[in-house]
């Protein structure tokens, strides 16, 4: 009897959670406050240009374009002050690791992207009690016979519009040099941690901290530093943090009490407390030994 092997399909990226849907005609006069929130947003001029904010920076959109606000970066929306636009903006969660690609991207969409997001709309006209061309409403409930599959259908479309505009982004007929192999993406992802850490030695910095500086969740960061390095993040930063101190007291410029609170311990005694922890001395006696 013949074998047949069962072929693993691995996910580029998983969108978790649809948020809200909204497609607008907007006139010249149209302003909608600065937001932020704990998952990605993308936002396409359809038609006519508009003026978008991302963390105080200003970007104009022109038709056809595309951009991506990471989680927790504060953002606004204007119109131009010139003519009436149409806008299309998604919101939504995804935790995977290749989803970092979009921070800071702004796209030209292409005729089969753009078909997407025709698709998109059209399914959740059918599959939610949304009122399309009003940008207040928060919540999408769906309508009492939503269309076979719609969520799924969406899900599947947004997703597929992603993983489309990173291959048109990246690919070469040689095949994909940008995307790395799970094990040296893991190890990149440690890599950034680490140069993070080093840059805020004399700080301070929590998960919640890094995980808004490149775009991941803690989950995901603590389980793949952990793999990478076999210590938890925050180990870690506390060892460059009594790294530096050996050196400030061999350097011998600084008081205990001074290097202390350079490192941004809490008080002398817990700077003297980790120390010993760690290198089973204090740093009396550390300096003494090198001298």
């Amino acid at each position: 009897m013949k074998k047949y092997f069962k072929h693993k399909i691995k996910s580029l990226l998983l969108v978790n959670k649809i948020v809200v849907i909204h497609y607008l005609e907007i006139d010249e006069y149209f302003h909608h406050a600065e937001e932020q929130h704990d998952f990605w947003e993308m936002v396409l001029a359809v038609k006519g240009e508009i003026d978008c904010t991302a963390d105080g920076n200003k970007i104009k959109l022109n038709a056809g374009e595309m951009l991506f606000h990471k989680p927790n970066e504060s953002h606004a929306l204007t119109a131009n002050g010139k003519e009436t636009t149409g806008v299309f903006i998604l919101s939504f969660e995804c935790l995977s690791e290749a989803m970092g690609f979009f921070t800071d991207k702004k796209v030209k969409l292409n005729v089969r992207q753009l078909k997407f997001v025709r698709d998109i709309i059209e399914i959740a006209k059918k599959t939610y009690d949304i009122t399309f061309y009003n940008f207040d409403f928060d919540i999408m409930n769906l309508l009492p016979q939503p269309t076979l599959g719609g969520e799924q259908l969406i899900k599947n479309y947004v997703e597929t519009l992603l993983i489309d505009v990173m291959r048109t982004m990246t690919e070469t007929q040689d095949g994909n040099d940008v995307f790395l192999q799970e094990t040296e993406f893991n190890n990149k992802l440690a890599d950034d941690i680490v140069k993070i850490l080093k840059d805020n030695v004399c700080g301070r910095l929590t998960i919640d901290d890094i995980s808004k500086k490149i775009s991941y969740s803690r989950a995901y960061l603590f389980k793949q530093f952990k793999s990478a390095t076999g210590k938890s993040v925050m180990d870690y930063y506390t060892e460059l943090k009594i790294k530096t101190a050996k050196k400030l007291l061999v350097e011998n410029k600084l008081t205990i009490k001074e290097i202390a609170e350079k490192l941004c311990f809490d008080t002398p005694n817990y700077f003297t407390k980790t120390f010993k922890k760690i290198t089973n001395l204090t740093p009396t006696e550390y300096k003494k030994t090198r001298v």
